[in-house]
């Protein structure tokens, strides 16, 4: 089995470029660091090359006294690696009797310096860096113990850096140089990064906030384009060319199904009128309250039509007077099928906001219901009552607590060979949703379904 494309798991884009951006970042950080060092390797000024602190080291351990008491040098296999490695070697010992001992030329500058710092224990003597000629090396003195005794070494020559000192050197380069450096930058891009990617989402957030409240009954909606980022902008421009096609589509069909229900009403109306000069009996009603059923169905039909103009604008509509409308006009239909039918409305206004036409729809599409889904016997009630509502009762089986919520979704019917078309009780939802109610089913007091129309109430002042 083969699967077309991959899939996956969503990723948190801030996240993401804090990352990325850390690793760029110390990836140029490492670069500079090497640039760094090559460059002091080239010009002769790596302190990882060169330490005059071991030549102090290796006199230290050579230094010895001769049978006379002067100072001598005993020839070690490191002094000698010393001298063979570093032709211009040259130190200055100096004991604290004044006895001295020296190698290779010293300088005139440091030959007489070393009376002068006998209380000194170590310092360096420089020069300064853009009066005095460069070239000139900066001097070492340090007073160590020996063989000989307490000595003061100084020297201007730099031994080779041991491989263990040289790495232990490198590494406290590296940290005092890259490893700050990075700390900061990172913290930085962790801080930085979230704040940044989420001003410059900022419209992305608005446009989304937009597409979730795009539904059926706000068509013509269009996500804002505005601080969008250029990146994202033909993934928005592409959604908003997909929506402006659905609503073309959708306006087609919504057109379609008025015409065919214009179309049908016609000869629906011939239909009845030839049905009407027939002989009375048991035939006749069947077949006119089949018509009816056809009628229902091409006024069905319109009300999808008819919902899109429901509700502006909305004005005050007495339930009461609606119930006892719809009682009126189904009565004939209701009594000619087996039916009774009764009434319960106060005599004071049960009132809310709305459209008449449409809650009057919804409640006949109610009645209907119930006389085409009923035993052909017993009692259907309509009742008006506060707060705000309005309900439909039938002595029939009942609607199962399994199906409740399933009755009111499109073409459905509780069995295949049900009556009806199954547009009725999605209409009755459509119409009460858009009114800001709702409208549930449960048992009827005598056995059967009552439904219910909870709407909005307006309180009398």
């Amino acid at each position: 089995m083969s699967t077309i494309g991959t899939h996956e798991d969503p990723y948190c884009l801030r996240s993401r470029l804090s990352w990325r951006l850390l690793s760029l970042q110390a990836a140029l950080l490492l670069a500079l660091v090497a640039v760094v060092v090559g460059a002091l390797c080239a010009s002769g000024f790596v302190l990882a090359e060169r330490d005059e602190d071991r030549v102090i080291d290796v006199v230290q351990r050579a230094l010895a006294r001769d049978t006379q008491g002067g100072l001598t040098l005993r020839p070690t296999a490191e002094l000698q690696q010393l001298r063979d490695e570093t032709p211009d070697l040259w130190f200055l010992v100096r004991d604290r009797q004044g006895r001295s001992l020296s190698e290779g030329i010293v300088p005139a500058e440091f030959a007489a310096i070393g009376s002068g710092l006998d209380q000194i224990s170590q310092a360096r003597l420089g020069w300064q860096l853009f009066e005095d000629d460069p070239r000139k090396p900066a001097a070492r003195l340090k007073r160590v113990d020996t063989d000989a005794g307490n000595v003061q070494i100084v020297t201007a020559t730099q031994g080779r850096l041991t491989g263990a000192k040289a790495l232990f050197t490198t590494s406290l380069a590296f940290l005092g140089i890259a490893l700050p450096g990075l700390l900061l930058m990172g913290t930085a891009t962790f801080i930085a990064t979230p704040m940044i990617v989420r001003r410059a989402f900022r419209g992305l957030d608005s446009a989304a906030d937009e597409a979730r409240r795009i539904d059926i009954h706000q068509r013509g909606t269009r996500l804002p384009v505005e601080r969008i980022p250029l990146e994202v902008m033909p993934l928005v421009t592409a959604i908003n060319d997909a929506l402006a096609r659905l609503d073309q589509g959708y306006a087609r069909h919504r057109r379609f199904v008025a015409d065919a229900a214009h179309e049908l009403r016609t000869p629906i109306a011939i239909l009845n009128t030839r049905l009407e000069s027939l002989s009375p009996g048991p035939d006749k009603s069947r077949l006119l309250e089949d018509a009816a059923r056809l009628a229902t169905l091409a006024e069905q039909l319109l009300d999808i039509q008819r919902l899109d103009r429901c509700g502006h604008p909305f004005t005050r509509v007495n339930l009461a007077a609606v119930a006892q409308g719809v009682a009126a006009d189904l009565a004939p239909l209701a009594i000619s099928a087996g039916y009774e039918l009764a009434l319960d409305a106060p005599a004071t206004p049960v009132e809310t906001m709305g459209d008449a036409a449409a809650l009057e729809r919804a409640l006949t599409n109610l009645v209907q219901n119930a006389i085409q889904h009923g035993p052909r016997h017993g009692t259907i009630g309509i009742r008006a009552s506060r707060p705000a509502g309005i309900e439909v009762t039938d002595e029939g089986v009942g609607i199962p607590a399994d199906q409740r919520d399933q009755i009111f979704e499109p073409f459905y019917r509780l069995t295949p060979l049900d009556r009806g078309a199954g547009l009725g009780l999605n209409m009755v939802r459509e119409i009460v949703q858009l009114h800001g109610g709702h409208v549930s089913v449960t048992d009827a007091p005598d056995g059967g379904a009552c439904f219910r129309m909870t709407l909005p109430e307006v309180r009398q002042s």
